[in-house]
């Protein structure tokens, strides 16, 4: 059995945080190592005596610690749980996978103890994935991309058929034709065809000149993405002048994860634009592909990440496989893979892989799903490892959607024919997790057509059709579950004096409350007569080019969109920057929102466009901040000589 501790000094882990990533503070850059954050965060030696007392007055024995300090474990009889919690056992059959689990309808602890104690396990029975809520069987984290009819390998289409979502990519355009280097160097046609030359002259990129051994570009895939040494060596001759053939990331693969093909059929539309976008930024850095995940629970049909991304928390951070928060500890049964994994012929063998790797400074996440459909204490205890990351220095950047104010509508998406929430189908559907305060969000922009690289750039929109098979629009709105951040208040005030939406809205946020509680059951009764939040964390929190991409994948030239392409763009220049301020014996950047949104003007304003769904407009880009392409584009120059001026 284990107890799961109340940890101590959570309240102040925001106020932490802003002092190492806000410019004005005097720690600024002065990262944490992991062990400071497990010194900080763990039980108060009140807790741990207090349970430990507890314990040894009811006759349990050998009680032990774990190593992050959020826990203590013991071995008991049927017989000693039920007197100690003053319950009854049963064993609960899960209905989709067959596993067996014991547990109880409630349990019971003395008063005095209660404060101390997050969760007991064995404990309350989980429901099995399904049977959460409304809207939430068979939810997928989908790729960042708009909804296309492009094949699939056999592999991605025996996925697909199970899950039943779409691989969301576009083939080869019938204007654009493969382009020689030279020709690739042509920004007269950048409203049709993005190629790294039109991104560098979007942002002012310089070519790169550093390469610091500690300082790789981080990549997150899964849902068999591989890439191809093929298709990125057509990428290399047709697009770059200094990127030699044979160029290629660094795989980590986490719990049996599979990176790389030898069959260019076989190469992923996702895996091959994130990198063909990073690579012109950052060369000569070396990239680092983190694949998480078996083939079997790649090909799960409750999907690898119907709810997060806990595989990669765990890999990179050893005390999250078993921290608690929220009242909920480590991996959530029937939700998440659990290893080894012994029944299937594609099973990852080896144990669960907790703190085996070190994360890189920056890391691009291209995945997502949307906040209503994720229990608020799943999500909530991650996106406190996310802030516990920050401490260390990581900058999480992650693309903020594509249905603009809501989700796709079905069969593309998994919240019904209008992908939005409510009786009515009508209230925004914010993305996750991206309304998490402590990552990055990147919307996405535009060169539109007769357009040039040297004008500003607009909120990207392609109706239904054109050439998606539903509308792609940047995700942006506001958070249902979490407030808005201390760093975005004035941005968002401003917003809505300046720009007030004409729309309806609300002012409620979701309680807290355990798994399996669905957000919707607690919020929408406060959403009464109102179709979007006022009161909720605001995304994105910037943009970046993300339509008609130049691509190579599947052996062939293809133009490709979605935020799942501005991600990677904002990510490689932060990267870049990193890169400087390592040179001169300076921290890593870690992270980033205080410091752009205190210091607005390093961007790009973007104050064109919308961001369509839910039978609406959705927002609008405006002077400042606003809920589409968030403070703006990058702007390299300016970016890297106020984060070189920093401590």
């Amino acid at each position: 059995m284990r107890i799961g501790l109340a940890q101590s000094n959570l309240d102040y882990a925001d106020k932490y945080l802003t002092e190492l990533s806000h410019p004005a503070s005097p720690n600024y850059g002065k990262h944490w190592t992991s062990e400071q954050v497990i010194d900080a965060f763990k039980p108060s030696h009140e807790t741990i005596e207090t349970v430990r007392d507890w314990l040894a007055d009811s006759g349990i024995r050998g009680v032990v610690q774990s190593d992050n300090k959020a826990w203590l474990a013991f071995h008991a009889t049927v017989k000693q749980a039920e007197l100690l919690l003053h319950t009854e056992y049963h064993e609960y059959e899960d209905r989709h996978t067959g596993g067996v689990m014991p547990a109880c309808e409630q349990y019971h602890v003395p008063k005095h103890i209660k404060k101390h104690i997050d969760y007991i396990t064995p404990g309350i029975k989980l429901l099995a994935p399904g049977d959460e809520g409304p809207n939430t069987a068979n939810t997928s984290l989908a790729k960042r991309h708009s909804p296309s009819s492009k094949a699939h390998s056999a592999a991605q289409t025996k996925k697909l058929n199970q899950v039943g979502s779409a691989e969301h990519f576009y083939g080869p355009s019938p204007k654009t034709k493969p382009m020689q280097a030279s020709a690739a160097q042509n920004l007269s046609t950048c409203d049709v065809a993005i190629t790294p030359a039109c991104i560098a002259a979007l942002y002012h990129i310089p070519p790169g000149h550093l390469a610091h051994p500690n300082n790789s570009m981080g990549i997150f895939e899964a849902e068999l993405q591989f890439w191809d040494q093929a298709d990125l060596n057509s990428f290399f001759t047709n697009f770059t002048t200094n990127i030699h053939n044979g160029t290629h990331p660094i795989d980590r693969l986490i719990d049996g994860g599979v990176a790389e093909t030898n069959y260019t059929f076989e190469a992923g539309g996702e895996a091959m634009l994130d990198l063909e976008l990073a690579y012109p930024i950052v060369h000569p850095q070396t990239i680092v592909v983190w694949n998480v995940d078996d083939l079997n629970y790649q090909l799960w049909a409750n999907d690898t990440y119907t709810w997060g991304f806990n595989t990669l928390l765990d890999a990179v951070d050893g005390s999250y496989c078993n921290y608690t928060a929220f009242g909920e500890t480590g991996n959530a049964p029937g939700i998440d893979p659990t290893y080894p994994d012994l029944n299937a012929p594609l099973g990852y063998n080896g144990t669960l892989q907790c703190g085996v790797y070190k994360l890189t400074n920056v890391i691009s996440l291209s995945y997502g799903g949307q906040e209503a459909d994720v229990p608020i204490a799943y999500q909530k205890r991650q996106c406190n490892e996310y802030l516990k990351l920050g401490l260390q220095g990581i900058s999480f950047l992650f693309a903020s959607g594509d249905a603009g104010v809501g989700n796709y509508p079905s069969p593309y998406g998994d919240d019904g024919a209008t992908g939005c929430l409510g009786p009515q189908g009508d209230i925004f559907n914010p993305t996750w997790p991206n309304t998490c305060p402590y990552i990055t969000n990147v919307g996405a922009t535009k060169v539109y057509p007769g357009k040039t690289v040297y004008e500003p750039e607009s909120a990207v929109y392609d109706p239904a059709g054109h050439p998606y098979s539903t509308n792609f629009s940047s995700g942006g709105g506001f958070s249902n579950v979490y407030p808005i951040p201390e760093y975005q208040k004035s941005a968002v005030a401003t917003f809505f004096a300046d720009h007030n939406p004409t729309y309806p809205s609300y002012s409620a946020l979701a309680a807290n409350a355990p798994n399996p509680v669905h957000p919707n059951v607690t919020l929408l009764s406060g959403a009464t007569g109102g179709i979007y939040n006022r009161i909720g964390r605001g995304v994105p929190d910037v943009a970046a080019n993300g339509d008609n991409i130049a691509t190579y994948s599947n052996g062939a030239f293809s133009l490709s969109g979605g935020t799942s392409s501005s991600a990677p763009i904002f990510a490689a220049i932060i990267n870049r920057i990193n890169e400087e301020r390592l040179a001169v014996g300076k921290s890593t950047l870690g992270f980033l929102n205080p410091t752009l949104y205190a210091h607005p003007e390093i961007l790009n304003d973007i104050t064109n466009g919308t961001n369509p769904g839910c039978g609406t407009l959705g927002f609008s880009a405006v002077k400042g901040w606003d809920p589409v392409t968030g403070l703006g584009t990058p702007n390299y120059p300016k970016m890297l000589k106020l984060f070189m001026s920093l401590p």
